[in-house]
C-alpha cells in the first residue's frame, strides 16, 4: 500500500491550527514547517551541516536562479540538486514565478510564457509551465511549483483577473508536464497555486480551480506582496478557508514570527522566508523579549547571550558583546552565527508550536508568545 503524501495528525479544536507529515522522497517532514531559502542551492551563511544539526527536513531553492547559473547542464551532471550542494534531505523548489514578478522591467508575459531578460548578463530567455516542469525535474525537487503570474498589492481588478486567468491556464499544462515526468520515474509532488490578488471574488475563483486540479498540494500565492498586516491576516485566512482539508497549504513567502503563527492558526502546514537568514547578516536577531540590533551601543559591555531562553550553539558559546564587535568590524563570523541564531528560533518556534497543537492550546500559546515579543521589540 503506497503511504499518503500528506497524513494530518492532530487538530487544535480551538483555531485551525493542525500537525501532520509529509512523505517525501527525502524523508518525512513534521508540519507545520519553516523553510530556509537556498535561492542559489545554499542557504547564505549557513553549510547543510549546519541546517541538520537545527533539524530542518527540508529547505527551498529557486528555480529561476538555478537555471540562469550553473545551469541544468552543471546540476544534471552532478545527479541532482541534492548531490550538487551536498544536501540529503528535502528541497523544495519554487517556480521562478514570483523572480520574474520582481524583475518587471525585464520581462513579458504571453499565454505561451513569460519572456525575460537575466538580471545577470541581459540575455534573453522564455520560461513556459512545461520549461519550468522540466527544469525542476532536472533539479530532482521533492516538491514543485507551478509556474504562476504574481500580482502587487494595490493591482486593478481587470489586471488581477487576467494574472488568475493566466495561472489557471498554465496550471493545466504544468500537471500535464508533471504527469508525463511521474511516468518516466521521477517521485517528486506538484503544488498548484491560489491567486487572485486582493479580490474575494478572484480567490474563490483561483481557489477552486486549484482544488479541481487536484494537485498533491496548494500553495497560497500572492500574500505579503507590500500589503498591510490585516489585510494580510484577512485574505489568509479567507483563501485558506476554501482549501481542502486533506491537503498541505502552504503559504510562500513568510518569516516573521508573527505571520508564521498567523499562518499556523489558520491551518497553513508550510511556509519559507529569507527574512531570518536576511536580517541575520545585518546584525539583526530573533529574542523571545523582541528582535534587536546587535549592533546598538547597548550591546558593547552586554555578555549575555542573545536570547537567554534559547538553546543554540551561538547562544551557549557567544555574547552580544562579541557579536557586536563582529558586526562592526565586519567579520564574516557575524553574519554566519546570526544567520544560524535566527534559524534555530524559527525552526524552535515552530516547533513549540506543533507541541501546542497537540496539547490543545495553540491559541493561548500564540497570545503569549506574541504578548511579549511585541511589546519588547526594540532596535530592529
Amino acid at each position: 500500500m503506497t503511504e499518503p503524501f500528506f497524513t494530518l495528525h492532530h487538530r487544535d479544536p480551538s483555531c485551525r491550527a493542525r500537525t501532520g507529515v509529509l512523505a517525501l522522497p527525502h524523508g518525512p517532514a513534521a508540519t507545520p514547517v519553516f523553510m530556509p531559502v537556498g535561492t542559489n542551492g545554499t542557504v547564505k551563511a549557513l553549510t547543510g551541516d549546519d541546517l541538520e544539526e537545527i533539524g530542518f527536513e527540508i529547505i527551498l531553492s529557486n528555480t529561476y536562479h538555478l537555471y540562469l547559473r550553473p545551469g541544468t547542464e552543471v546540476i544534471s551532471a552532478a545527479g541532482s540538486l541534492h548531490g550538487f550542494m551536498g544536501w540529503q534531505g528535502n528541497i523544495l523548489t519554487d517556480s521562478g514565478g514570483f523572480q520574474v514578478f520582481s524583475l518587471a522591467p525585464f520581462r513579458k508575459i504571453q499565454d505561451e510564457g513569460v519572456i525575460f531578460r537575466s538580471h545577470i548578463d541581459g540575455s534573453c530567455h522564455t520560461l513556459s509551465p512545461e520549461k519550468v516542469v522540466e527544469i525542476q525535474t532536472v533539479l530532482n525537487s521533492d516538491i514543485q511549483m507551478q509556474l504562476d503570474v504574481c500580482s502587487p498589492w494595490e493591482t486593478e481588478y481587470k489586471a488581477a483577473d487576467k494574472a488568475l486567468k493566466i495561472t489557471a491556464q498554465w496550471l493545466t499544462r504544468t500537471k500535464y508536464a508533471w504527469e508525463e515526468s511521474v511516468r518516466k520515474g521521477y517521485q517528486g509532488k506538484l503544488f498548484s497555486i491560489v491567486q487572485g490578488n486582493f479580490y474575494k471574488d478572484l480567490r474563490k475563483q483561483s481557489a477552486e480551480l486549484a482544488v479541481q486540479a487536484d494537485t498533491p498540494g496548494i500553495a497560497i500565492g500572492g500574500l505579503s506582496v507590500g500589503e498591510p498586516a490585516g489585510v494580510f491576516t484577512e485574505y489568509l485566512a479567507y483563501t485558506a478557508s476554501l482549501l481542502p482539508l486533506e491537503k498541505p497549504r502552504y503559504v510562500m513567502g513568510i518569516g516573521t514570527p508573527r505571520y508564521i503563527l498567523s499562518a499556523i492558526e489558520e491551518g497553513i502546514d508550510m511556509f519559507d522566508c529569507v527574512l531570518p537568514t536576511r536580517t541575520g547578516r545585518i546584525g539583526h536577531v530573533f529574542t523571545r523579549q523582541g528582535a534587536i540590533a546587535l549592533k546598538k551601543s547597548e550591546n558593547r559591555l552586554d555578555f549575555a547571550p542573545i536570547d537567554e531562553e534559547c538553546g543554540c550553539k551561538v547562544c551557549r558559546n557567544y555574547s552580544r558583546a562579541y557579536l557586536r564587535h563582529l558586526f562592526k568590524t565586519q567579520e564574516i563570523l557575524c553574519s554566519m552565527l546570526s544567520s544560524y541564531h535566527n534559524l534555530y528560533f524559527i525552526h524552535d518556534l515552530v516547533k513549540q508550536a506543533r507541541q501546542a497543537i497537540s496539547e490543545n492550546r495553540f491559541v493561548s500559546f500564540k497570545e503569549a508568545f506574541l504578548q511579549r515579543y511585541t511589546e519588547n521589540t526594540r532596535g530592529a
